[in-house]
């Protein structure tokens, strides 16, 4: 008797425990992406430190790069034998390659420009009368932060998170460098997917794929309103 979550829309146990691990890695990276990202973007928002040019870039370049060149160079230094691989082998007894906590580093670090870009224009587009204001009324620049910017610059700052988790969720080079294809650890989605192409098993590969389009328009198209309505 087939188990009951392979009847739902026709797929297997295995592509719906990709898919959960998937959209797991994708909350926590979105989440982890709004606690440095946003302050990150603020940053570079009012710094003038003529470096600032070198960390936007820094930030930017996963926009341009190919996604294995980062996975190889993240795999590298997870491996136990370079930092930072060496002090969490150290600290938990695990390696950071081919381990989850690993993917969801490198995703952070992956999507990061995709959150960073969009809070940053959120942010800008608070009007500065305002700020001033909170500041001339004795206001700290973390109350003027969390009490005006984040509130009026709340739309722009969803889509970003936004487009975050929609980018992790289309991940491929990037975690299949990091993570490989470790059922229930580390395949994702994109690699599941990638995993029934290759074995010519073109029926759930056709339902899969479906399930990923529609989770992505949706996600994209929860952007493009929230940016609209900003």
């Amino acid at each position: 008797m087939p188990d009951a979550t392979s009847l739902f829309l026709g797929l297997s146990p295995s592509l719906w425990q990709a898919l959960w691990l998937t959209v797991r890695l994708a909350s926590i990276t979105a989440l982890v992406l709004g606690l440095i990202g946003l302050p990150l973007a603020h940053w570079l928002n009012i710094t003038r430190w003529r470096g600032a040019v070198l960390v936007e870039t820094l930030v930017s370049l996963p926009i341009v790069l190919p996604p294995t060149v980062i996975g190889f160079y993240l795999l590298v230094a997870f491996s136990p034998i370079h930092t930072p691989g060496s002090w969490w082998l150290a600290l938990t007894g695990g390696t950071l390659a081919f381990s989850f906590t690993g993917l969801v580093i490198a995703s952070v670090i992956y999507s990061l420009p995709f959150a960073v870009q969009p809070f940053q224009a959120a942010l800008r587009s608070v009007p500065r009368e305002l700020t001033d204001a909170a500041r001339a009324s004795g206001a700290s620049p973390l109350s003027t932060f969390l009490r005006v910017h984040v509130p009026l610059a709340r739309n722009g700052i969803i889509a970003g998170l936004t487009l975050g988790f929609a980018h992790t969720l289309g991940e491929f080079g990037v975690v299949l460098m990091i993570g490989g294809s470790l059922p229930g650890r580390t395949k994702v989605a994109s690699i599941a997917l990638y995993d029934e192409v290759q074995i010519l098993n073109y029926d759930q590969a056709h339902t899969f794929a479906a399930v990923l389009l529609v989770v992505s328009f949706v996600l994209l198209l929860a952007v493009n309103l929230l940016q609209r309505r900003r």
